[in-house]
């Protein structure tokens, strides 16, 4: 186990925190959906719910994710949140004001009104996927750093971002937004999904099927033109003297000679379409299930894609030799093991996880539920 291995470690435990993020953003999908399945101000109530009992989890895992790339590729971090701060603000915000919506929409005196509190929660369910998916987007795509060690003597920054706007150019680029897209219209199909699943309603259930089609038909979309343009665009490698060069259809390379990654990929795809197709088919109300492993393997082996293979993670557009790799941009040896030993309770953590969410799920929520007990509702 020398660094290398804890470094392709810590790598594969933040993709999969990021894999996992992914799917929860079921959560921001339905939100998003509020008007479009909520006719009535009971369905929005039961809606609201639904998603309540489920949105701390997305919230703990967003922040978990963050603060192990944190600890384990500090530089990145450094490069990213301290440069393109535009965007991880704006990912910031949406999230607090989901928070607050959650937490005061109900509660008496609330001198702002139920329907401000579902303004926010709507902003941030078509928001923060979108932002999301356009700041991952950037692994592939590049931003505009650049990277200088000898800085720190001096008292500067290691990391200089290069252009005024801070990541908001990452909209320029049609395979971020694409990416964004599809984290967008993936998100609101699992949360169709979800309400399919959770909701003890007939009408909104109906609803929910109705619209799926829309969700799946423009995600495929979206997704397709990212992976289509990825997978036949150069991308950043290093090379074994340590320098970066530009390598035509890296990604697709990375595939081709990482077979393992590449399998888990294309499970994820097709678990994804197979749960699509179970919602969209038959009656089952399990569909959300398939989709949702799916979603986990597939977001997973992209993210091993990028930054397995002497693969460079986060290019730099402005000095391709800033480019950051897993090698470069991780935390010491000691760190990474110190770590290492505190992540074998992650499956204690799963499975607690697993156990509050089969509690909460135990059977779907219905309107008559809500009004037996209308003090501990959102």
């Amino acid at each position: 186990m020398d660094y290398t291995f804890f470094q392709h470690y810590w790598w594969l435990l933040v993709s999969l925190l990021g894999a996992i993020l992914v799917f929860l953003l079921f959560v921001q999908g339905g939100q998003s959906l509020l008007l479009t399945i909520g006719k009535s101000e009971d369905d929005k109530r039961l809606i609201i719910n639904s998603l309540g009992r489920k949105w701390e989890f997305t919230f703990t895992t967003l922040v978990t994710f963050g603060g192990a790339f944190f600890a384990s590729f500090p530089l990145f971090y450094s490069t990213s949140f301290g440069g393109a701060y535009y965007v991880w603000l704006a990912i910031l915000l949406v999230f607090v004001i989901q928070a607050v919506a959650f937490e005061f929409r109900s509660k008496e005196g609330n001198f702002l009104g139920s329907k401000t509190y579902d303004v926010f929660l709507l902003i941030n369910g078509s928001v923060a996927p979108l932002l999301i998916g356009t700041a991952v987007g950037t692994f592939f795509t590049g931003a505009n750093f650049s990277v200088d060690f000898f800085n720190i003597t001096h008292g500067g920054a290691i990391s200089q971002w290069t252009t005024p706007w801070h990541g908001l150019e990452a909209v320029l680029d049609y395979r971020n937004l694409a990416l964004g897209a599809a984290v967008l219209f993936l998100a609101r199909s699992l949360g169709l999904q979800y309400f399919i699943n959770n909701i003890d309603d007939n009408e909104i259930v109906r609803r929910s099927r109705v619209q799926l089609p829309v969700e799946v038909v423009s995600f495929l979309v979206f997704f397709l033109t990212f992976l289509v343009s990825i997978l036949f665009a150069s991308g950043y490698a290093v090379g074994e003297d340590g320098i970066v060069v530009i390598e035509e259809y890296k990604y697709l390379t990375n595939f081709l000679q990482m077979p393992v990654v590449m399998l888990v990929f294309l499970a994820g795809v097709v678990g994804v379409l197979w749960g699509f197709g179970v919602s969209l088919f038959t009656s089952s109300r399990g569909g959300i299930w398939f989709s949702g492993v799916g979603t986990v393997l597939a977001v997973l082996g992209l993210l091993l894609n990028v930054g397995y293979n002497n693969t460079c993670y986060y290019p730099s557009l402005a000095d391709p030799q800033s480019s950051l790799t897993i090698a470069n941009s991780s935390s010491s040896l000691f760190t990474l093991q110190a770590m290492s030993i505190v992540s074998l309770f992650i499956p204690i953590v799963l499975g607690y996880i697993w156990y509050a969410w089969r509690s909460m799920n135990s059977r779907p929520i219905s309107k008559a539920e809500i009004a037996e007990d209308p003090e501990h509702n959102y």
